[in-house]
């Protein structure tokens, strides 16, 4: 998907006062690409999102929508739609003035937005609810209005200001593949404001990770998820047991160096820009396999660690398992319970241990090897 030369953000930083909000900002957005800006409370999405609409001007930086400059333009003069957090329906209005009130600010003929509110109305599958206020509607039917509203007037970019955080969890999940499903038969270049992951994951074409005002990652989902670009990134994906270890790159891979009570392992560089010395690893629970100690297992390249089961809760499909290894402690999956206390061993796979240089954890001390097609104990 070719990214340049529609909607481009150059430099872009946002301050209030000493408090700098967004920093250096610089993004491209193809034409009919769904972009989902990700990250915790805080971190700038919906700042961004704002500043381009056009409802706050940048400090620094520019936004320009094929090719031409919109910095200082007003949102009415962008070509593109928000919808709102909390929807902003007119309360004293119906289903079919409230989708109507844009094409009406902009003089649109009766007959217009008549036909233009019906073919919303269609899209959306609102037929029959024109004369409904707000108040007699549903959280999915609201959000559907408030969507109406802003396609009527045609934009050629859609914001959307996480519009599906007030409803509730079932209704959540048929509503963002409707969304999304809309987008694509539409078109239309869609940026989307969430904090949740797995929304991000299944509705965008790609995922832009924010942290402190500024971009951490840009990629597909699979990239973000597979490759984070740092700790930051795979804890934010996921990625949440933290060890620290020790190690070094030799040739193509990352030699761990030998724990007190194990032998040496290593993982695949990949890539990654390591260095000698103390290193951050980061891995999923459900990336990890765990069995007896004493249990003899065929697997794969990877790490190793020993330790005992201090915890196990069951929350839905799988047992998951605090595991103690030394002084920290992880969180495992497996298909059966491990009583605590019971000894075992927790293998991740080589490509799902990510390393990095920033250490922050407390030492594994327990850091085995676990090459390629041999056996375990």
């Amino acid at each position: 998907m070719e990214r340049d030369g529609f909607l481009e953000l150059r430099g872009v930083a946002s301050r209030y006062g000493s408090n700098e909000v967004l920093s250096d900002i610089d993004l491209s957005i193809a034409k009919g690409e769904f972009v989902a800006l990700l990250g915790s409370s805080g971190c700038g999405k919906t700042t961004l999102l704002r500043l381009l609409a056009g409802f706050i001007s940048p400090s620094a930086g520019q936004v320009k929508v094929r090719h031409r400059d919109v910095t200082h333009l007003s949102p009415d003069k962008r070509g593109m739609a928000l919808v709102f957090q909390s929807y902003a329906l007119w309360p004293h209005m119906t289903v079919a003035q409230n989708i109507g009130y844009g094409l009406k600010l902009k003089g649109v003929s009766r007959a217009g937005i008549a036909s233009r509110v019906a073919a919303m109305q269609s899209l959306l599958g609102l037929e029959g609810l024109e004369l409904r206020k707000p108040a007699a509607l549903s959280g999915g039917q609201r959000q559907r209005v408030a969507l109406g509203r802003a396609l009527a007037i045609d934009p050629e970019i859609l914001l959307l200001d996480e519009p599906l955080s007030n409803l509730d969890a079932r209704i959540r999940l048929t509503v963002r593949h409707e969304l999304r499903a809309l987008q694509k038969r539409l078109g239309i270049t869609a940026i989307h404001v969430t904090h949740d992951r797995e929304e991000a994951m299944v509705m965008a074409d790609r995922i832009v990770i924010l942290n402190g005002g500024k971009i951490a990652q840009a990629g597909t989902p699979e990239e973000v998820y597979n490759r984070p670009a740092s700790a930051f990134v795979a804890a934010f994906m996921g990625a949440e047991n933290v060890l620290s270890l020790n190690g070094a790159p030799e040739g193509g891979e990352f030699a761990v160096a030998a724990g007190p009570a194990s032998a040496a392992g290593s993982v695949p560089l990949a890539g990654r820009p390591l260095t000698a010395g103390p290193v951050e690893a980061r891995f999923r629970p459900e990336a990890a396999r765990l069995f007896a100690e004493s249990e003899v297992a065929v697997i794969g390249p990877g790490i190793t660690f020993k330790g005992e089961v201090a915890a196990v809760s069951y929350p839905g499909g799988h047992w998951r398992h605090v595991v103690r290894l030394g002084q920290a402690e992880v969180m495992a999956d497996a298909g059966h319970a491990f009583e605590p206390g019971t000894r075992v061993a927790v293998h991740v796979p080589a490509e799902s241990l990510f390393l990095f240089n920033s250490p922050s954890a407390a030492p594994a001390s327990t850091v085995s090897r676990a090459p390629a097609g041999k056996v375990y104990a």
